[in-house]
């Protein structure tokens, strides 16, 4: 069965019906292998749903299950948080642990990584509303841009008398005039007319202004306190029909749109299914060694410590609770281990999983399978200029091969040699484009050796260029 879900929104009412295993045919379709992995997100979001059906006071006893996953880079962590997030049309934030490392000096204040989210949450369901008066705006627009190419007549003096009567037999050719501009309109005869419209000026000056509570939160309501001097004048401009349309639909769905309607439903949305993808956790491992950097480390564990414990964040947008937000966190640890954690930030990670290193067959995979593989993606940009590019088995095996052998003798990065190795096969077609007009072009087992046999021979050069 072919799983289709084309919006946010209708991922979001058709989430219901997915058990995990439907969920991981769905994350196949985009990434490779880590099939443990898989399960135990697909599991978490399947709770959610779970949770849903509850009780409201045996639910708000759940918390989500947050995953330490465990892995190198490039095998597909931050991917198969992101395409979970995008399947369940939730709030998603992706944020290194090691950006909190200052905090007190540099760094960012570490409750930051909540507002984040309550923004991408408000965009997201400003779309959603957008979309919905889509067409009711566009109608009021239509209508304001006939009153531009034709302004209506001045009505009477009075609701009745001679004025009145005088104006009424000029009534009918005017709306006769209007209808017809309107099908030019719409035809788009009219797109070479400019109209002189009143746009609302965005810009403001930008500063920061440093308080116990961070940068984030001082922006709060300057414009709404300020609104003549933040965004709050208005400039005639002269523009063409199409330019016009469009400013005027953005401004007309931001009127028709209820800008505290939105704040509301995205604060809920980040309470009940927000998620939060903590890279690098591994970073942030050290413990106390009583100086230097592993103070720091330790510090910003027990900064994030509250907030995946259950914390209220202050934002723009009102409180935010943190207690049923998902956290994914994920980490190489190479150097350190998931124990170096302090044992109450790791209690807070109950579900664990290791993913495994790519080998040959899964680069191979990778390079064709996905719905966007590699290989798609360049075949797509390429043929926007007239150039077909296709690839042999063997060629998609060697670069796979040469991948693997750069990334066993040098630094394991994963899948992201990919994108180096394909860049380098395909430099020449990609600089001359569509200057020789349209074309075919196959590359094949011989030519793929031909470019990258010379460096990966050379363990310096595939050091710095592979």
């Amino acid at each position: 069965m072919t799983i289709h879900l084309p919006s946010a929104a209708e991922e979001l009412r058709n989430l219901d019906g997915l058990t995990p295993r439907e969920i991981v045919v769905e994350l196949d379709r985009h990434v490779v292998g880590q099939q443990a992995a898989k399960r135990a997100v697909a599991v978490a979001l399947r709770n959610r749903i779970r949770r849903q059906r509850l009780p409201p006071d045996v639910a708000s006893e759940v918390t989500p299950k947050n995953i330490l996953m465990i892995g190198p880079t490039g095998v597909g962590k931050t991917e198969i948080a992101r395409r979970l997030a995008r399947l369940s049309g939730s709030p998603f934030l992706k944020v290194e642990a090691s950006k909190y490392t200052e905090v007190g000096y540099v760094g960012r204040d570490v409750d930051s990584m909540i507002r984040d989210l309550t923004e991408s949450a408000v965009d997201m369901v400003r779309r959603e509303k957008r979309a919905e008066v889509k067409d009711k705006a566009a109608r009021n627009v239509e209508e304001q841009l006939l009153d531009l190419l034709l302004p209506p007549s001045r009505p009477g003096f009075g609701a009745g008398g001679e004025d009145a009567a005088a104006e009424r037999p000029g009534e009918e050719p005017l709306r006769s005039t209007r209808e017809k501009l309107r099908e030019q309109l719409r035809k788009g005869a009219l797109d070479a007319r400019t109209v002189e419209v009143e746009v609302r000026e965005r810009s403001f000056p930008s500063f920061q202004i440093l308080t116990s509570q961070g940068v984030e939160e001082m922006d709060v309501n300057l414009k709404d306190m300020l609104p003549g001097l933040f965004g709050g004048r208005t400039k005639q401009r002269r523009l063409s029909v199409p330019e016009a349309r469009e400013v005027l639909l953005s401004e007309e769905e931001a009127r028709l749109v209820d800008a505290e309607q939105v704040a509301r439903l995205a604060v809920e949305r980040v309470q009940g299914s927000g998620i939060v993808f903590i890279d690098e956790i591994d970073k942030i491992a050290g413990r106390e060694g009583g100086h230097g950097p592993d103070v720091s480390r330790e510090g910003v564990q027990r900064d994030i410590l509250p907030i995946v414990e259950g914390t209220t964040v202050s934002t723009k947008y009102g409180p935010v609770r943190t207690d049923h937000i998902l956290f994914i966190a994920a980490g190489a640890f190479h150097v350190s281990k998931p124990s170096d954690l302090i044992p109450e930030l790791q209690g807070r990670f109950p579900i664990r999983v290791e993913l495994e290193s790519l080998g040959l067959e899964d680069l191979v995979r990778i390079l064709t399978e996905p719905r966007s593989a590699l290989i798609k993606q360049y075949q797509a940009l390429l043929a926007t200029e007239g150039v077909e590019v296709s690839f042999t088995e063997e060629a998609i095996r060697e670069m796979a091969r040469f991948a693997t052998d750069v990334n066993n003798s040098t630094e394991n990065i994963g899948a992201r040699r990919l994108s180096t190795i394909l860049e380098t096969v395909l430099d020449e077609v990609s600089f001359e484009g569509g200057s020789a007009g349209p074309r075919t072009v196959r590359i094949d087992a011989d030519e793929v050796r031909a470019k990258l046999a010379p460096l990966v021979k050379d363990q310096d050069l595939s050091r710095f260029i592979l």
